[in-house]
């Protein structure tokens, strides 16, 4: 190709409108990280595909393309083409799948009638192991016995156990090692070593290839089921969003709707939500009076009054009266869509314990098959009958799935469970780092108190025309919880905001607001702040120490004083004990008054307590902590516990909280519950003590089982009972999980 061409390909190629599609697809056929690896390495090589992730614990992947480059079409293709499924996540399974359900079903009874019938034959061979002219089992006998054996195992070899060839056949195919290798390699060696001994004399494994095959088929579909349960709670939010919405045509001039699917939807489209239909995006009620359950998003239990003015969430069931909402955010802007994309992202994340152990389950099979080949070495210079008998044991008692399986179903287990009580988990260390964390840094207002703040007195101590709009202007800017009550206590003078100019305006963290109002600078807030801005002196009557204050002030010093007060959360002081009874280190990091602070302390029970703290501040004591060994959860709301949240081992944001520390958290309180804070540490705790427990029996099992398998102390049939409860074992012990005694949860007035 000439350069001039080279050149109109480059520029036909910059012309295009760089446009991207995103698309959830569930995927089929996957057995372990390898097949995670494989499919997501392929993909991302396709022209046209921007990003690709799979969920190993939900099976569904995110692909993100430019149309203009590659359609979904191809790209399903090819997902198909390396030998797994996939089909767009609004679809529902098709008839080729429920087939495949059924077929699976008979794959397992045609191997458990053949395991019942060729024990049968094999039960005199084992009487009698070597058979003589003279004895019981005359040479006739035993062909005619290994033959009928033959034709029994035929239908389970060439049906039942068609999926582990193929599987294997397709990984091999693709240049990489899976599960189902080593499986097929067993079970092959085994049947055809068995037909060459019923023809030309020898021991024959019929009944141990049907009984593998057999176990192997039940073990994966109990691990099927267990995992779906596992997954239930990241299913069940993915399936809120409806699949069609009811669109109003032309409102507010007729009621004619349309069916569209929901992910069509467009800002400010008018929607027609009828009793028992899910909310189909983030807006407002036009019209109508109704109640929803919100419980799946927010872990709010009691539905929730929805009437003209309110606020609908996506996924939220309408639960009585008809709704109209004007939609405000839809497809993946939506509340929704980000909690499940935060959820299935955490589910796909490791603990720094399992990635240790992953690293080297992935040399695990290229070992063993390695081991498999020495042993029959071995074997054929010690006893040449058993050489093939030990080889098909080593390679079928290992188990390296149960590492590739020791975590997915616990932390899918452990993230749904959290998310149906409030509790959003946006990073898959948290577990690990929850269950480990010695010390529980609280902040103040709106954490350990509602954080609804309210205007209890106001002092004027100088008079300026407009004041009482000049600090609407500044408090209405901030999103911290002192101005927001501030800004509400003057809501009466913002219809006349839009008369003044007001620019410039400047957050301080743990400091407050500056902005220039018609041409002059104002300060609202902290006195250190205001002090810095002007030289302030102020004497504060006894009344007020127990106040949170906040300041207005000019270049001259202070106009106003506004007092606040909050309330302590009414579960604050049980879930602050609860910790300190597991044995953990409660502090309070607070930017408000010391005397403030100290109150709110006793009230709590918490003898760390230190008030009066910039961001700096907090940040050192949380890095001292750190210095001497601690592992920090940090529970904050405002915007100035943002770099501490970011510093902290784990980030927990409050669900009402400024948006700076939630988009730094690991954890977020949806429920603004400090009780599911306490659940949220039981959760992770035992999610994190099931991981070391089945890395644990998986890293033991082997050691033992292989071994075993080398010195000849374990049958082939022996080999594939082990290699099945071991993943059995490890998927049903995830499980476990559910035992943890639901939270019941406090209403709070807020």
């Amino acid at each position: 190709m000439s350069s001039n061409e080279n050149m109109a390909e480059k520029s036909m190629l910059d012309e295009i409108q760089v446009a991207v599609e995103r698309e959830k697809l569930n995927l089929s056929g996957m057995r372990c990280a390898a097949c995670v690896q494989l499919i997501e390495f392929r993909i991302r090589q396709l022209r046209g595909v921007t990003s690709f992730k799979i969920n190993s614990a939900s099976h569904r992947a995110e692909v993100t393309w430019q149309p203009a480059l590659i359609t979904l079409k191809k790209i399903i293709g090819a997902i198909v083409d390396l030998g797994y499924g996939a089909l767009p996540s609004n679809q529902l399974p098709d008839e080729s799948e429920k087939k495949a359900n059924r077929l699976a079903l008979w794959r397992l009874f045609v191997a458990g009638f053949a395991m019942m019938q060729v024990m049968m034959y094999a039960f005199p061979a084992y009487l009698v192991p070597v058979p003589q002219a003279d004895g019981d089992l005359t040479p006739d006998l035993d062909k005619l016995l290994k033959l009928a054996s033959m034709i029994i195992s035929i239908p389970v070899v060439g049906f039942s156990a068609l999926p582990f060839f193929k599987s294997a056949w397709r990984d091999l195919r693709n240049l990489h090692v899976g599960m189902d290798v080593p499986v097929s390699i067993g079970i092959l060696l085994a049947f055809f070593a068995s037909i060459w001994a019923t023809f030309f004399g020898g021991v024959v494994y019929y009944d141990s290839v049907i009984m593998f095959v057999f176990l192997l088929l039940g073990a994966r579909m109990i691990e099927f089921h267990v995992q779906k349960k596992t997954t239930a709670a990241l299913r069940v939010l993915t399936e809120l969003t409806p699949l069609f919405a009811q669109r109003l045509l032309c409102y507010p001039e007729n009621r004619m709707t349309e069916s569209v699917d929901a992910s069509k939807l467009r800002r400010d489209d008018v929607v027609l939500i009828a009793p028992g239909d899910h909310v189909p995006a983030d807006g407002v009620v036009l019209e109508g009076k109704s109640e929803c359950d919100e419980s799946l998003m927010t872990g709010e239990s009691h539905p929730i009054i929805k009437e003209v003015g309110g606020e609908l969430i996506a996924g939220a069931i309408n639960l009585s009266g008809a709704l109209i909402m004007r939609a405000n955010r839809v497809g993946d802007a939506t509340r929704l869509s980000s909690l499940v994309g935060l959820m299935e992202s955490a589910a796909s994340e490791k603990p720094p314990l399992v990635l240790l152990a992953d690293k080297y389950a992935s040399r695990f099979l290229f070992a063993i098959l390695l081991i498999a080949l020495i042993s029959a070495l071995l074997w054929l210079q010690i006893n040449p009958s058993r050489a093939l008998s030990v080889a098909i044991s080593v390679v079928v008692v290992t188990c390296p799935c149960a590492l590739s399986l020791a975590t997915p179903g616990v932390m899918s287990a452990a993230i749904g469970l959290l998310a149906k009580n409030g509790v959003l988990v946006t990073k898959g260390k948290v577990i690990q780092a929850m269950a480990t964390a010695t010390h529980f840094v609280f902040d103040k207002t709106g954490t350990l108190t509602i954080g609804k703040l309210r205007v209890h007195q106001t002092i004027n101590k100088r008079q300026l025309p407009d004041m009482e709009i000049i600090v609407f202007l500044l408090a209405s800017a901030s999103s911290h919880p002192v101005s927001k009550a501030i800004a509400d206590s003057l809501s009466a003078f913002g219809s006349a905001a839009h008369k003044h100019q007001f620019w410039q305006l400047i957050e301080v963290p743990g400091g407050g607001v500056e902005g220039v109002v018609d041409g002059k600078t104002y300060r609202l807030g902290s006195f250190d702040f205001c002090n810095q801005f002007s030289d302030c002196s102020i004497n504060i009557g006894s009344e007020l120490t127990e106040k949170t204050l906040s300041f207005l002030a000019d270049e001259n010093g202070i106009l106003m004083i506004f007092a606040l007060e909050d309330v302590l959360r009414d579960d604050a002081l049980e879930s602050v004990k609860s910790l300190m009874h597991k044995g953990k280190q409660v502090l309070m990091l607070s930017g408000d008054r010391a005397d403030v602070v100290k109150k709110i302390a006793d009230q709590c029970g918490i003898t760390s307590a230190y008030g009066e703290l910039s961001p700096q501040a907090k940040l050192k004591i949380v890095q001292d902590i750190q210095s001497a060994g601690g592992v920090v959860a940090m529970i904050g709301d405002g915007m100035n516990d943002g770099p501490v949240l970011a510093l902290a081992d784990v980030a927990v944001a409050m669900g009402q909280g400024a948006p700076i520390s939630q988009s730094r958290s690991d954890l977020l309180l949806m429920s603004n519950r400090l009780a599911d804070l306490d659940f949220a540490f039981t959760v992770a705790t035992k999610a994190f003590r099931l991981i070391r427990e089945n890395l644990a029996w998986a890293v033991i099992y082997n050691l033992i089982a292989v071994p075993a398998a080398v010195i000849g102390f374990l049958q082939p049939w022996h080999a594939a009972l082990g290699m099945s409860l071991s993943s059995l074992i490890v998927v049903l012990n995830a499980l476990r999980l559910y035992l943890i005694p639901q939270p019941e949860h406090v209403m709070i007035e807020e």
